[in-house]
């Protein structure tokens, strides 16, 4: 029997409550999507074997992609050719060794010795966020004041990208993302790829001290390729830290004893990151669409050739023969193995600034506000539930 498919979350701190029984009846499952039907891996150890599996492809363009079942119509062709122009340089669907060439290229940008120099900075804008924040009185909504404009920050000044443009790619990346017209979320692609080509012409004439400058600067790769690289880690580096730090911060005040435990002890804080990347694992199956190119055998069933499988990660992070007593919080958990990031070739490129602005924005948060508080219920507070990536609208505090 085929499920259908996407469920929708109704609970801040749980994925969709059918993963539990999804995950009970098997390793992989049939999921019934609006184009058709494609293989669920709800477990740890198949959804690891998916990812870093060499035979299965990320690519859209390959024959039985997942993604492609999520619309009931295939996009006209108008659309898919300007999705294909606008996927240059959109190293996260393609397979190696085309992958492998990006990839490279930005590895030593976010390689831990990287990020630890970068520290300082990030912690001078938190604190400088919570300066503000705390100039405006006693309340404000996290979301606005320190959720969304710490990441675009940090990424803005990471990529060379003026922070004056923040709310034009902010705007268009919701589009993108919560738009629930294909031609709409093209458009807004379109208009975000525009405006990065714009600073890229720009920085290619006089180079920064950049991470784009110093792209610019080896020329390896084309104009248009390095327009689709800066677009991938413009969106990614900020929308998924933005929808974090709000979720992260009302589960820790939901969860005082945990949150207790950090304060007093702050070398607690990357554990306590880790555990909340898989406790919440928002991005879910958004960028875990595969396809088969081969025969495969996963968790004991054969799936053929040119066949689409999607991760459900936010399953596979709740998997109870990985994490003991998965749906409790628990800061001091051996949680690294999650899949919050993916695995394999695919994972995460930005993991370890994502890992540095979760610590340093909690942290210094919860120090500088000790009496930080959330008194609205959460039943009225205002959840992403119905987009890819979840998070919340808003989350008003007061101190």
């Amino acid at each position: 029997m085929a499920h259908d498919f996407p469920v929708q979350r109704s609970c801040p701190f749980a994925p969709p409550a059918e993963y539990e029984k999804l995950r009970d009846e098997a390793p992989v499952v049939r999921g019934k999507l609006p184009g058709g039907e494609v293989w669920l891996v709800t477990r740890w150890a198949e959804a690891r074997q998916v990812l870093s599996d060499a035979t299965i492809s990320t690519a859209p363009s390959t024959p039985g992609n997942a993604l492609v079942a999520m619309s009931a119509e295939p996009p006209p062709p108008e659309v898919l050719e300007a999705q294909a122009e606008q996927g240059r340089g959109f190293f996260i669907d393609m397979d190696p060794p085309e992958h492998s060439v990006y990839r490279k290229l930005l590895i030593p940008e976010f390689s831990y010795r990287r990020i630890k120099e970068l520290r300082p900075g990030i912690q001078a804008t938190v604190d400088r966020l919570i300066d503000d924040m705390l100039a405006q009185g006693t309340e404000a909504d996290l979301v606005e004041a320190f959720g969304l404009p710490m990441p675009s920050l940090v990424i803005c000044q990471l990529l060379g990208v003026p922070y004056s443009e923040r709310e034009f790619f902010q705007s268009r990346t919701r589009r993108m993302l919560t738009d629930e017209d294909e031609a709409g979320r093209t458009a807004a692609v379109g208009e975000l790829r525009g405006f990065l080509s714009g600073l890229v012409a720009e920085a290619e004439k006089a180079p920064g001290d950049d991470l784009l400058g110093r792209l610019v600067t080896a020329r390896a790769v084309p104009h248009e390729d390095m327009v689709g690289m800066m677009f991938l880690l413009l969106v990614a580096g900020h929308e998924t830290t933005a929808n974090m730090i709000p979720l992260s911060v009302l589960s820790l005040l939901r969860h005082p004893d945990q949150l207790r435990q950090a304060i007093d002890d702050p070398s607690l804080w990357p554990g306590a990151v880790e555990e909340l990347l898989r406790f919440h694992s928002i991005v879910d199956w958004v960028a875990f669409d595969r396809a088969t190119t081969q025969e495969i055998e996963i968790g004991g069933r054969k799936i053929g050739a040119g066949e689409g499988v999607l991760v459900l990660g936010a399953s596979a992070n709740r998997d109870e023969r990985v994490f003991p007593d998965p749906d409790r919080l628990d800061i001091r958990r051996e949680a690294r193995p999650h899949v919050a990031f993916g695995y394999g070739v695919h994972q995460c490129l930005g993991q370890n600034l994502a890992r540095a602005e979760l610590e340093i924005a909690l942290r210094t948060l919860f120090e500088r506000v000790p009496g930080l508080r959330v008194d609205t219920p959460d039943e009225e507070l205002s959840f992403k539930y119905t987009a890819p990536i979840f998070g919340m609208n808003a989350l008003p505090v007061s101190w």
